[in-house]
């Protein structure tokens, strides 16, 4: 499991663009066969993607978590962004399709995935988080959400967001989770942007083609930068970080975050005036 270091205002100020990439991108997640996991040191965030194909891969144990199993103090969110598949969580299996949810709860010892095609296969979103306590594991599939329509033509912001894991959906300790996705003709995300102090954030880009790219800004309200981003990457969002992109075409995001406070509308507003 690779491990990414945590980066303050001061560090970010003076990081080259190739610098900043490697603290706040992770441009490989997916890879057919595999399950890549990457540990980031800001809230203990563990960040990853799973791909199976003719066989089944199981969620390793890694040692950088000094734990008896994954889940021993952990809580894990998966969302399925590719084919049919199913997740086993000990003895008991679940079918998810696209776009379908399932968190698994702190205490799950055995988390196992498969696809139902292998040419067609499962492409599995994960993202954890430490626990205190347990909720009991939970499939919500896509077609049971109510999504919630926001942004207007004139701002090439209308977008539906998708709300999985919350204090009113799925129970979790710390981890909220869900997905937005933008209207063709739509570009913007997250404007206004914001920060939130008592919780991180990660992005998770999807279906955006591959020649098109989304420019994720990031940083201070009167210091942001950006990342150019490509389908499948990760932006790793600190506290202290607004997080906001427009893309070169539509496309949608997994949005994940984990702090002290799972309010959904728990942020500090940076007016578009402040922006520097």
């Amino acid at each position: 499991m690779n491990n990414i270091p945590a980066i303050d205002q001061r560090t970010y100020a003076q990081m080259s663009p190739d610098e900043l990439r490697q603290a706040a991108l992770v441009e490989s997640l997916f890879a057919p066969g595999k399950i890549i996991l990457n540990y980031w040191e800001t809230d203990r965030a563990v960040v990853g993607g799973a791909v199976p194909t003719r066989t089944k891969v199981k969620l390793p144990n890694p040692p950088n978590l000094a734990a008896g199993y994954f889940n021993e103090r952990r809580e894990l969110g998966i969302i399925n962004l590719g084919g049919a598949g199913s997740v086993q969580v000990d003895k008991q299996t679940h079918q998810l399709g696209h776009l379908d949810c399932l968190y698994v709860g702190r205490g799950a010892r055995n988390v196992v995935f498969a696809s139902a095609d292998a040419k067609k296969p499962a492409r599995y979103y994960l993202l954890s988080y430490p626990a205190h306590t347990a909720y009991p594991t939970t499939l919500l599939a896509h077609k049971d959400v109510a999504g919630v329509a926001l942004g207007s033509p004139p701002e090439a912001n209308v977008r539906t967001i998708y709300k999985y894991i919350h204090e009113d959906g799925i129970r979790s300790c710390q981890l909220v989770m869900g997905v937005t996705c933008l209207e063709s003709g739509s570009v913007w995300n997250t404007m206004p942007p914001h920060t939130h102090l008592r919780r991180s954030e990660v992005y998770l880009y999807f279906n955006l083609p591959a020649d098109q790219a989304v420019f994720h800004f990031m940083g201070e309200p009167a210091q942001t930068r950006h990342l150019v981003v490509r389908d499948g990457q990760a932006v790793l969002s600190p506290p202290w970080s607004i997080h906001t992109g427009s893309g070169t075409s539509n496309y949608s995001f997994v949005w994940g975050m984990g702090g002290e406070n799972q309010r959904f509308a728990d942020m500090d507003p940076a007016p578009i005036k402040t922006l520097r």
